[in-house]
């Protein structure tokens, strides 16, 4: 094992020491629990976006802490769900009296860990939601999941609900906001290699040269198929069509194209692929009217990639325009 760290049970505390040191400006830290702040938090009336999940998906969800996105976000240890107090911590420094509302991936782990924190909230008064992101179409159950797995569609439930929040919109319609982006937003990823967990000190499954993960989770969870290595347009092909299928998007439909490197994607094939995605959606009559390319959703060093389909109206177009500004997306 090849990384830039000290001790493998130290990584995420001095990982976290350095967002602190890097964006005094836009960023608090709070450790024991870790939690990621927004400078400014809390702002009275406003609703606190909150979200998190296990490290190693970096920028997500620290990464997205800022204005027009999420007030807080909850690192746990690598692809490990962030503990009650952590959410609770993040609930209680980040929400103004308007209350709080969870983006949660559907992960056993996180989905247990944050309801909880949730009820402990709820006992102090503090109105709490949660909306749980399930775009994965790859596979129904995973090691780590009941039902479908939460991806890349979460940072559209971010900055979308984050948007609204940021203009004074109240709990209630946040909360059926992120239930329409759920609704709306599908994905799929694969893998041509593992990422191997600093703890394990190995890859965190096999494959041959020859070989690439068709489905994958961002935690290295089996995904589809394991099948021969395809060309860029076969590998795209085989993500977009469940995609495609499953909502089902069609002819006509406007759509937000979101392009995830897993980490270890060079930016050179991914916008290959990116490209590949946009000429085979106009040859559906699918129309991209927004774009996101790059390593969004990461699984550390993974080398891989993922599609994400926001379907699209003007509402929604609207939000994803708004001014952001975090350490990762900002416009």
């Amino acid at each position: 094992m090849k990384k830039i760290i000290n001790e493998p049970a130290d990584v995420v505390a001095e990982a976290l020491q350095g967002v602190a040191a890097a964006h005094p400006e836009m960023l608090r830290v709070q450790t024991d629990p870790a939690v990621i702040i927004r400078a400014d938090a809390p702002v009275a009336g406003k609703v606190a976006v909150i979200s998190g999940g296990g490290s190693g998906h970096e920028p997500l969800h620290g990464g997205f802490v800022g204005s027009g996105m999420l007030a807080a976000a909850v690192p746990g240890p690598v692809f490990t769900s962030p503990t009650p107090d952590g959410v609770q911590a993040a609930i209680t420094a980040a929400h103004g009296g308007a209350g709080a509302l969870l983006v949660v991936k559907n992960y056993t782990g996180d989905v247990l860990n944050f309801e909880t924190a949730a009820e402990l909230a709820g006992i102090e008064d503090v109105d709490v939601r949660s909306v749980i992101v399930d775009d994965d179409v790859a596979v129904k159950d995973s090691t780590h999941t009941a039902g479908r797995r939460g991806v890349g569609g979460t940072v559209m439930v971010e900055k979308i609900v984050g948007a609204a929040a940021e203009r004074g919109t109240g709990l209630d319609e946040c909360e059926d906001l992120a239930r329409k982006v759920v609704s709306q937003v599908r994905s799929m990823g694969m893998a041509l290699t593992a990422p191997t967990v600093p703890h394990a000190g190995q890859p965190s499954f096999e494959l041959a040269p020859d070989e690439m993960e068709i489905g994958i989770g961002i935690h290295g969870e089996p995904g589809r198929a394991r099948v021969p290595l395809g060309s860029a347009d076969e590998i795209v092909t085989q993500l977009l069509d469940p995609i495609l299928e499953d909502l089902p998007f069609a002819e006509g439909d406007d759509v937000l194209l979101f392009t995830n490197s897993m980490g270890g994607t060079p930016q050179l094939e991914l916008y290959l692929a990116h490209g590949i995605a946009e000429r085979k959606l106009a040859e559906r009559g699918i129309h991209v009217r927004r774009r996101l390319v790059g390593p969004y959703v990461t699984s550390l060093e993974m080398q891989g990639m993922s599609f994400t389909l926001l379907k699209l109206d003007d509402e929604l177009t609207e939000l994803w325009d708004a001014p952001v500004h975090t350490t990762a997306l900002h416009w």
